[in-house]
């Protein structure tokens, strides 16, 4: 593992300076993902690094989780609270729809999730412009292959470096950066409402997820979930479609 980070770093340091940016960035959510890509980028640039913590309604836990990360590592911390911004946001978007007969109750908590997602991901870009950074990302592979991340949200990054290791190798991988205890034993969660986790809004934990990506016997059912997640969500990770002239 100390191998796989070592050359992460490089690559890191390598796409920095191909896109002639000053530094790295990353919204640190207090989990695991997010830790670990914290103690990467602060490795390729101890000096031009950031950690961006961005509450929007969330714990005390999960902020001092994201503290915690960011103290452990010493990597330079901004916090900016989001909770009123995209509250006023939502609320006139809603009374918008409400009033014109469009708001659909079925997909308010989802639509309320994904406007966080991309808040956040607003708030990493106007940071990064400011310091020439890059944003990066925290998706994982089997985040990745199932689309288990919110489209221009935190899906809404310049370079992915953990895109290639599993949430297994991921926690492997914290161990050996020394991430906390408590945030590589935490369960997962994308922290969207009030106790939500990962696994179960995909309804399939992340070892199965992570032994179906490693060519392991899995039952026929979770065989059949995990491919008709990717299948659905091909286009999060596709260009985007162009009508071309003939």
């Amino acid at each position: 593992m100390e191998q796989h980070i070592e050359s992460i770093v490089k690559w890191l340091r390598e796409r920095t300076e191909a896109a002639k940016a000053d530094g790295l960035l990353v919204g640190v959510s207090g989990g695991l993902d997010s830790a670990v890509v914290a103690n990467l980028i602060k490795l390729a640039y101890p000096d031009n690094s950031l950690g961006v913590i961005l509450p929007i309604q969330t714990s005390e836990k999960n902020i001092q989780d994201a503290r915690d990360v960011t103290t452990a590592c010493g990597i330079e911390e901004m916090t900016i609270d989001l909770t009123e911004t995209h509250k006023m946001m939502y609320q006139a978007i809603s009374e918008k729809m409400i009033e014109n007969k469009s708001f659909a109750q079925a997909q308010d908590q989802l639509a309320d999730a994904n406007l966080r997602a991309r808040l956040r991901m607003s708030t990493l870009y106007t940071i990064a412009a400011h310091r020439n950074h890059l944003v990066v990302g925290t998706d994982n592979a089997s985040e990745w292959y199932t689309g288990y991340f919110t489209k221009y949200g935190d899906g809404g990054v310049d370079i992915l470096p953990l895109v290639d290791f599993t949430k297994g190798e991921v926690r492997e991988m914290a161990q050996a950066l020394n991430v906390p205890q408590a945030v590589i034993e935490k369960v997962p969660s994308a922290d969207l409402w009030e106790e939500q986790t990962d696994e179960m809004e995909m309804g399939i934990s992340y070892a199965v997820i992570d032994a179906y990506l490693k060519g392991k016997q899995i039952s026929e059912a979770d065989r059949v979930l995990i491919e008709s997640m990717h299948e659905r969500t091909q286009h999060k990770r596709k260009s985007l479609p162009m009508f071309r002239r003939k």
